[in-house]
């Protein structure tokens, strides 16, 4: 195991149920919701996805840090969890773009992490009894103690944790995807042809999100959470977009109260906790899952072509169909628990997925989405 600390720690759940372990990262001790993600690589941009502020990530995969973390696959500018649970924390790594070690990194920010647990063991308890507020310390080891900070903890539930993760002001994006020859492109708008012009919301965006807007055509203008609806009509884009984010969608109000008045007047596509601000904005209502869906690996069905893909996912809150009105239709459906994924206005340039088309990490199956809603912005342009 990595780290060499050989500090003993302690995971406690709200519920009572106690793990031990050793200190992974920094020794120290956090609080949050206690969650499982499915994917067997990908822990670097995992960590670093701002949808995960206020939860504890446990990977189910038992071999994590094998491949060291690298400066090219960070989806936001710091790791943004509470506390990391694995099972086996590798000592050393090996890839030809890793600069680090995964407890270095965590050490480099803070993170509080536990390894040695029996994550199966753990995977199969949330997934039994539900996602719950957690404790890892390497601090305090008394179990008593620390189940009363776990029942103490806020929990998600009508929390704003969006003003956490948001940018700070307004900002241009320009790099696109990936390229093996020379990592990440810089396009300017000029000279590229054909190009639309896009406001993306940051509720906690994912750059990969960005990347794919810009490698489609798109000249990206990226703005704060809790910016006004004027605002962001001002800077005439073409197209709005709505992105991921942590936490309650209901905690957000400010954020449903811009979208309204946005819809019918520009295209939008939102993506996660875009997804289900757009629910709540048609009039609709959301709700928190029982363990949520976290992983690269979740099967959707396109309900408009029937053809079924596998998808990346991090949300533990979803829309409720029954509460949406006539003029929105279901598009997408989750086949292990048929939940929404993915919404459409009947009329309007409007639509939506909860899941994550961007991939990073994860398959590209729905990375046709980001030209949808190219086309979507080309015939309301007409």
């Amino acid at each position: 195991m990595s780290g060499g600390q050989d500090v003993k720690a302690l995971l406690v759940l709200a519920d009572g149920t106690t793990f031990e372990g050793e200190a992974f990262g920094t020794v120290g001790e956090t609080v949050g919701e206690v969650v499982f993600n499915t994917s067997m690589t990908g822990y670097q941009e995992i960590l670093t996805d701002p949808s995960y502020k206020g939860q504890i990530v446990t990977m189910t995969y038992p071999l994590i840090g094998n491949y060291g973390v690298n400066l090219e696959d960070l989806e936001s500018r710091r790791p943004f969890v509470e506390g990391f649970i694995v099972k086996e924390g590798s000592g050393l790594f090996s890839n030809w773009r890793s600069a680090k070690s995964l407890d270095e990194f965590l050490k480099g920010y803070g993170i509080v992490g536990i390894q040695g647990v029996d994550t199966r063991a753990l995977t199969r308890h949330i997934r039994d009894v539900g996602a719950q507020e957690g404790v890892i310390s390497s601090l305090d080891l008394d179990p008593r103690r620390l189940l009363e900070k776990a029942r103490a903890s806020p929990g998600l539930i009508g929390r704003d944790l969006v003003k956490e993760v948001t940018c700070e002001g307004i900002y241009q994006w320009h790099q696109g995807e990936w390229q093996l020859d020379s990592g990440y492109p810089i396009y300017a708008p000029e000279g590229r042809g054909p190009s639309y012009s896009v406001v993306a919301y940051d509720c906690g965006i994912k750059f990969n999100i960005l990347r794919q807007l810009v490698s489609v055509g798109c000249s990206v203008t990226v703005v704060p959470a809790d910016i006004s609806s004027e605002t962001v009509l001002d800077l005439n884009p073409d197209g709005i977009f709505l992105s991921n984010g942590p936490g309650d969608p209901e905690g957000v109000p400010y954020f449903t109260e811009a979208v309204k008045k946005l819809i019918g007047v520009k295209p939008i596509f939102g993506i996660c906790l875009g997804h289900q601000i757009l629910g709540l904005a048609f009039g609709g209502r959301t709700y928190k899952l029982k363990f949520g869906h976290r992983g690269a690996n979740q099967p959707v069905m396109d309900l408009t072509t029937g053809k079924v893909e596998i998808t990346c996912q991090n949300h533990g809150f979803a829309v409720d169909a029954r509460s949406l009105p006539k003029e929105v239709e279901v598009t997408h459906i989750n086949l292990n628990d048929r939940t929404i994924e993915g919404l459409q206005h009947k009329e309007l340039p409007i639509f939506s997925v909860q899941y994550h088309p961007e991939a990073s990490p994860g398959p590209h199956d729905a990375s046709y989405l980001f030209k949808r809603f190219v086309q979507m912005m080309e015939e309301h342009k007409r």
